[in-house]
């Protein structure tokens, strides 16, 4: 199954909310923490993410539409 590597920057508002879960329910797709800063104004993490190609696009579309920055981590696609 295809992964895919992406550095997700949180605005204040979404810190304290399961985004990820709700993310990985909605669309089928497998996370994996690679790493995580949280300060009281910002959250960053670092995930893997796991799924049919079709999955790992709509949970992107999910995380942005919810206002998270997500960006590509280079070399990012693992077949």
């Amino acid at each position: 199954m295809p992964k895919k590597v992406v550095h997700l920057i949180f605005p204040q508002r979404l810190i304290k909310r399961p985004v990820i879960y709700t993310m990985a329910l909605k669309h089928h797709v497998v996370p994996n923490v690679r790493r995580a800063k949280v300060t009281e104004t910002v959250g960053e993490m670092v995930l893997e993410l796991e799924g049919t190609r079709e999955s790992l696009e709509k949970g992107i579309q999910f995380l942005t539409r919810q206002g998270i920055k997500v960006q590509p981590v280079l070399g990012d696609v693992i077949e």
